[in-house]
């Protein structure tokens, strides 16, 4: 469906956020015969909903948000709208058509459109291909999930976007280069569980992409993307495994077939994941035909310069010598993990806990075992990730009540030299606003405790 599909059409917008203000504004421009925005939050008489908007769509909310969804012939949900919300169904059994901001946007984008996803890495690597990207020549606008909008982006002949598992499953057009950086369990509570979030999360790749690259070192990611391919038809390219045009061997020099391009030292970023990431990026462009060892000292000096994103293994300096570490996007036991990885051999102090979603845990016990490491826990989860982590050998575990006290409890513990790692393996934020509120409560409670 695209967005001139909706002209005559009436059409509500469920959502009130970013993303809805953006629909709002798009679909007006296209003529529905009614447009009306929802929202079906309890506080829906404290949204500022005034002006322009006002003028476009009339809010609806409290007992007329149902109503006003099930009378529209189209529903236009925001990527917070989750697919488990009761709603939903309700609406298709009716025959309400579903759609989001995101799709109708690709409808008319996908050509010019590189689209990358991944339950960890794909703001770093869809970030990555952008500068790899503007750097060998291509000019491009970067956006998506990392903050605007796709209906609020503008004119460009090429995209670089990140793509949550939310705005993925609504597609119905693929992008033309489709990038897969990871797949593991995660918002099993939006999606309704873990098929169902891998259905939605590879529905990126569904609708006929003619380049798919992915993480050929993600074990889960190479099974799901073969049981995708069977279904589907397509093949994927696979980078970043032993056997990949683009990998880093045990020289530690990243490769295109068999010529050395640059060491893997010219990223700047930590952790075996980021090499990972690098050579997905790498691989996206050869298959873009970019002629990628042919400009390899224009990608090295890109590569060099490229710094990456805020609170992902952001490090924090300070006076005594221990290293405290921003991961506070670390939403999930794995994302903690390969967190852990990058400072593998130094002293290490892991904070973690957030808002507890049921997740399993087991994984982190089992990369933790024969680690020496000092795990404090944090609420609400934390207490419960701390059970599971009981009676590791070398695993000391520590409760502390908030953020500040916790790091004011690793800085005694920490021996001289070491990692104190914020990387709080669950899902959501848990008393804090957002992940720059907990960010800022940790840069403060370093400072302070100095």
């Amino acid at each position: 469906m695209r967005l001139t599909d909706l002209r005559g059409r009436s059409v509500a917008v469920w959502g009130t956020g970013r993303e809805g203000r953006a629909a709002v504004v798009a679909v007006a421009a296209h003529g529905p015969s009614r447009l009306i925005a929802v929202d079906d939050s309890a506080n829906f008489l404290s949204v500022p909903w005034e002006g322009e908007l006002a003028a476009l769509a009339p809010l609806a909310g409290g007992d007329h948000a149902f109503a006003a969804l099930v009378a529209a012939d189209v529903v236009v949900r925001s990527p917070g709208v989750p697919q488990t919300h009761p709603w939903m169904a309700e609406l298709r059994s009716r025959g309400v058509t579903v759609t989001g901001g995101s799709a109708l946007w690709m409808a008319d984008h996908a050509g010019r459109t590189v689209g990358v996803t991944g339950s960890k890495g794909k703001s770093t690597t869809a970030s990555m291909i952008s500068h790899l990207l503007a750097a060998a020549g291509r000019p491009n606008v970067f956006g998506g999930n990392i903050g605007v909008p796709l209906l609020d982006l503008p004119p460009a002949q090429q995209y670089v976007l990140e793509l949550s598992s939310y705005q993925c499953s609504d597609l119905t057009d693929s992008p033309r280069v489709a990038v897969v950086t990871s797949l593991f369990p995660e918002h099993l509570d939006a999606h309704g569980g873990e098929r169902e979030y891998y259905r939605d999360k590879l529905n990126l790749l569904a609708h006929g992409p003619e380049l798919i690259v992915i993480n050929g070192a993600d074990e889960r990611l190479v099974t799901e993307t073969l049981r995708a391919r069977d279904a589907n038809g397509f093949a994927a390219v696979p980078a970043a495994s032993g056997d990949s045009r683009f990998r880093i061997d045990d020289d530690d020099l990243v490769y295109c077939s068999d010529e050395a391009l640059f060491p893997r030292t010219a990223l700047r970023l930590r952790g075996r994941h980021n090499g990972r990431n690098l050579c997905v990026a790498l691989a996206v462009l050869d298959g873009m035909g970019i002629d990628v060892a042919g400009l390899k000292d224009e990608l090295r000096q890109a590569v060099e310069s490229f710094e990456g994103l805020p609170h992902r293994l952001a490090e924090i300096e300070d006076p005594s010598g221990l290293t405290f570490v921003d991961d506070t996007l670390s939403t999930s036991p794995y994302a903690a993990m390969h967190a852990v990885d990058a400072y593998e051999g130094r002293p290490l102090t892991l904070l973690v806990g957030g808002t507890d979603r049921g997740l399993d845990y087991a994984p982190l016990r089992e990369h933790l075992r024969g680690l020496e490491i000092i795990v404090i826990g944090l609420p609400d989860s934390g207490p419960r990730i701390l059970r599971e982590l009981a009676g590791l050998p070398g695993v000391r575990t520590e409760e502390a009540e908030d953020l500040p006290s916790a790091v004011r409890l690793a800085r005694k513990l920490t021996p001289p030299g070491g990692v104190v790692l914020l990387s709080p393996a669950a899902p959501s934020y848990g008393r804090f606003r957002n992940f720059e509120h907990r960010s800022e409560v940790f840069a403060q409670a370093v400072r302070e405790s100095s």
